[in-house]
């Protein structure tokens, strides 16, 4: 006979459900910047308790991608200009370094495999589809670092992507993007070249380039 979960098993799971369905939303800017969320609304969109939304909060709001305000109001974080420029450096210290390490295990598969991701990113650029396109330009840079085997250190650039992920939705409204991001032609020349200084500079340029049009 198999045996039944117990509720702190549930309760887990539910939590953990919760916990992942809100962080995507938040890192692909499916929620805009300021914007107010409610446990009761969030139990009732996954169908769970307040147990599990409430954790999912907490832990959300421990990783910067919500904000509590004293009276208790829960929201997605509306970012200054220099909170945005310490992220941009963030990602230009973190990132570029991932990059510098995964190259010497960029093989052509690799090459390849983001080449796909990036015409991803040209046709959600194409389609005016925001979430789709950071999701797409994510999953390039992502793709890319995990060959850094660098475990910590990708996940310090999750968090960052995760504080930034509703400014960067209100970033593509304002850019009005019509092309996919040049940088990533430069980060995949670099790449076939083997040329480390190029990919540096590449990546660099890539995630910055952007964050300089909020920051005004």
């Amino acid at each position: 006979m198999l045996s039944q979960p117990r509720p702190t098993e549930y309760a887990t799971s539910a939590h953990d459900r919760v916990y992942r369905g809100l962080r995507s939303r938040i890192m692909h800017g499916e929620i805009a910047p300021g914007q107010a969320l409610t446990l009761r609304g969030i139990g009732a969109e996954y169908e769970v308790s307040m147990t599990p939304a409430r954790e999912s909060v907490r832990r959300l709001v421990a990783e910067g991608a919500l904000t509590l305000s004293s009276s208790g109001r829960v929201a997605t974080p509306e970012l200054s200009n220099d909170r945005i420029e310490e992220l941009a450096a963030l990602r230009a210290l973190i990132e570029v370094e991932l990059a510098s390490r995964a190259l010497p295990r960029a093989h052509m598969a690799l090459i390849d495999r983001l080449q796909s991701i990036n015409n991803a990113v040209a046709d959600a650029v194409a389609q005016r589809d925001a979430v789709r396109y950071i999701r797409t330009n994510l999953e390039f840079h992502r793709t890319l670092y995990l060959r850094a085997q660098a475990p910590a250190m990708l996940a310090m650039a999750e968090t960052v992507w995760l504080q930034l992920g509703p400014t960067m939705r209100a970033l593509y409204g304002r850019m009005r993007k019509n092309e996919p991001p040049q940088y990533h032609r430069l980060i995949l020349a670099a790449l076939k070249a083997g040329d480390e200084p190029g990919l540096r500079l590449a990546v660099r340029g890539d995630v910055t380039q952007g964050l300089r049009h909020l920051a005004v």
